[in-house]
């Protein structure tokens, strides 16, 4: 029996790319597509395909959020992410994501084919296209960095959303000290406030992506304030320190 796929895209000229593609193929069929995160639960139940192919970013969402929960709901789905976002840091989130392929959109046709194929007999087992040398340079530039245990525990606060003077609470130091090493990390990290420092962090892998839907908050990085007992990060995705080294 052939392959049954499904397709969640926001992209028509990708669906259709796709549809061309599948047609002349014997051992893989397109029994259902969908444009948006949303429609992707019902077509899956309704369809059953064997693997479905999403996009990373969808009209309504994230295509990896997506990726992660239908791989919870059905175990034996194969999931391909299709992508035309390259970076490190997105095929790392594809890996700790559990979906079961990663692969680029601008990629020969035989690896895309390949992917779905990997996907329908092996859902739980992960391969992307250069992960190993991606891998490779994450761990350089972790080692370029080298951040000291302070630093990594002002990173771990400033992820968490404290100001500086809740850091320098929580570390026990005075608000100078906790001025100098936010001013240090900033500085090794190339970035100019909280922001771009937590960026950073998760691009080279100090620290990992993690959606947070929480209200922004004052940068703690220049000594602002908050809402007593709001410790949320700053207006962007809160993100969580690396616990384990990729591969």
């Amino acid at each position: 029996m052939p392959i049954r796929l499904g397709v969640v895209d926001g992209q028509t000229l990708t669906r259709y790319g796709l549809r061309e593609l599948i047609s002349q193929l014997s051992d893989i069929e397109i029994v259902a597509e969908c444009q948006s995160g949303a429609e992707a639960p019902d077509m899956v139940d309704t369809a059953r395909p064997d693997v479905v192919t999403i996009d990373v970013v969808l009209p309504d969402g994230d295509g990896l959020e997506l990726g992660r929960e239908l791989r919870e709901r059905y175990v034996d789905l194969g999931v391909v992410i299709l992508t035309s976002l390259q970076e490190d840091d997105v095929l790392f989130r594809a890996l700790d994501s559990g979906v079961s392929a990663f692969v680029a959109k601008t990629a020969p046709l035989a690896e895309v084919l390949g992917a779905i194929r990997h996907a329908a007999v092996a859902a739980s087992s992960f391969t992307a296209s250069g992960l190993a040398t991606a891998v490779a340079r994450r761990r350089a530039m972790q080692d370029r960095l080298a951040l000291s245990p302070r630093e990594r525990e002002v990173l771990r606060l400033l992820n968490n959303g404290l100001s500086v003077p809740a850091i320098a609470v929580e570390m026990f130091i005075s608000v100078s000290t906790a001025k100098t090493y936010v001013a240090r990390l900033y500085e090794k990290l190339g970035a100019t406030n909280r922001a771009q420092a937590l960026m950073t962090a998760m691009h080279h892998g100090l620290i990992q992506y993690q959606q947070d839907l929480g209200p922004p908050a004052a940068d703690g990085c220049n000594g602002g304030g908050r809402a007593k007992g709001d410790r949320r990060a700053d207006v962007m995705p809160s993100l969580v320190l690396a616990d384990r080294n990729p591969g």
